[in-house]
């Protein structure tokens, strides 16, 4: 694995991406509680820009809310399609495009508000990729990251999988994926405020969220 890469591990395309979208569907009234939270605190004709939004349910339920003009970045080919087909078939407008985080194919100053929820353990860039989200907002504009808690118990985890409506394998396979895998890629709190420290934001706000299994960290540009 290289940093060029982007992110850690085999990574989401062809049929694990597919698999995912069709787990994190079951989930759906999560994203749509998450838009109608993060729409109160963003303007109307506000540029939105989300952060490896996979499948894009986040970005589609927010486009229902309000007048905002959103772009979805997704580092997988066959998240982009997925994604775009789901606006389609939800008949709402989201510009999905494909590219790295920690290198984004836009402007300086071009987003009012920038969100990115369970994939930044993921980069292998985490600095970086703060940094370039501070890059692409506008003065006083708001970045919010929404993550796992690596200090989250998998009593707590398990609890949480049970409220998303799966089949027992699937329930089985998530539990084991977020022991082996994404436990191990997350952060503490503490980490989350020495990576910030690092960037321009200097440092940042932590809200626990999803029944104390993840944080979610605002930064204000």
């Amino acid at each position: 694995m290289t940093d060029s890469k982007g992110y850690k591990g085999i990574g989401m395309n062809g049929p694990l991406a597919t698999w995912y979208a069709k787990i994190t569907l079951k989930d759906l009234k999560r994203h749509k509680l998450v838009a109608q939270q993060l729409s109160a605190k963003i303007s109307p004709g506000s540029r939105v820009l989300e952060i490896a939004p996979g499948p894009g349910y986040f970005c589609i339920e927010l486009a229902k809310l309000g007048d905002y003009r959103i772009t979805g970045l997704d580092i997988s080919r066959t998240f982009v399609e997925i994604a775009r087909k789901n606006a389609v078939h939800a008949g709402v407008t989201v510009d999905f495009q494909q590219g790295n985080a920690s290198a984004m194919p836009f402007a300086d100053e071009t987003f009012d508000f920038t969100y990115c929820q369970a994939a930044f353990k993921n980069f292998t860039q985490p600095a970086k990729a703060i940094a370039e989200m501070y890059r692409v907002l506008r003065p006083h504009g708001t970045a919010v990251i929404l993550d796992l808690r690596r200090d989250a118990s998998m009593d707590e985890i398990d609890r949480y999988i049970g409220t998303m409506g799966l089949s027992r394998m699937n329930e089985l396979f998530t539990s084991w994926t977020f022991r082996h895998m994404l436990l191990k890629r997350a952060y503490t709190t503490a980490e989350m405020d020495a990576l910030v420290a690092q960037t321009p934001f200097g440092k940042c706000r932590t809200e626990s969220v999803d029944n104390g299994i993840g944080f979610q960290v605002w930064l204000s540009k």
